[in-house]
């Protein structure tokens, strides 16, 4: 899931970035109210973290105006923690407002919670098979055996899994885990895709992430 940080300050920006890739959320830093707007709005984002004084264009003007094209989450991160400040983040569609200094144990849950509601919602759990993804525990087992993945390969199979059966070219797994451009001297999402079937499909009798010649990947259960 990609999120969409809105901070000035390049070592909380920084913080975060770092902090939510490790927890498998694909992740992008605007440092200006303007290029957060154009941002939330020009692309696709599942959430978006929001501090309020930001240069130029503030928080609550960035805001103001994503609401009049679009109901993404939104999370304000600030140090503006006076009742009235709050009160304003949700009258103007904030959906959940959070004062720094902050633990991010804390700030990982309310970004947890906020995905998981409403029409944005998102299953607890996926399930293809004798696969099994739990999502808030980041736990993956096959016919009940626990499987340890890296954050990034976790990000790759939540992905593959989330699109059970749809065929996808290399193109789209970059940008949705690597939140990059495919290059097509680079091999980086074969290789992942090896590592990961090395560890979830290798030792099993029915194998669930499939090539398809000349596009990119699938996963599905074939069994008959």
């Amino acid at each position: 899931m990609k999120i969409l940080v809105i901070e000035d300050e390049p070592k909380t920006a920084e913080y975060l970035r770092k902090g939510l890739t490790e927890s498998a959320f694909v992740v992008d830093v605007a440092v200006t109210g303007a290029d957060g707007l154009h941002c939330a709005t020009e692309h696709q984002y599942d959430l978006v973290i929001l501090d309020v004084m930001l240069p130029g264009m503030d928080g609550w003007q960035v805001l103001r105006e994503l609401r009049e094209r679009k109901q993404t989450p939104v999370l304000f991160l600030t140090a503006r923690d006076e009742v009235e400040d709050r009160v304003r983040g949700l009258e103007l569609g904030g959906d959940d407002y959070l004062a720094k200094p902050f633990a991010f144990v804390e700030l990982l849950a309310r970004v947890r919670t906020l995905l998981r509601r409403g029409p944005l919602r998102e299953a607890d759990r996926i399930e293809v098979d004798d696969l099994e993804i739990d999502l808030i525990r980041h736990r993956v087992a096959r016919s009940g055996q626990r499987i340890d993945l890296t954050p990034r390969e976790f990000a790759l199979l939540h992905f593959l899994a989330r699109r059970n059966g749809e065929v996808l070219s290399r193109t789209q797994i970059a940008s949705h885990v690597w939140d990059m451009n495919f290059d097509s001297d680079t091999n980086v999402v074969d290789v992942a895709v090896r590592r990961l079937r090395a560890k979830m499909d290798d030792h099993f009798g029915n194998k669930l992430i499939h090539s398809v010649r000349g596009i990119g990947y699938v996963l599905e259960s074939r069994r008959k």
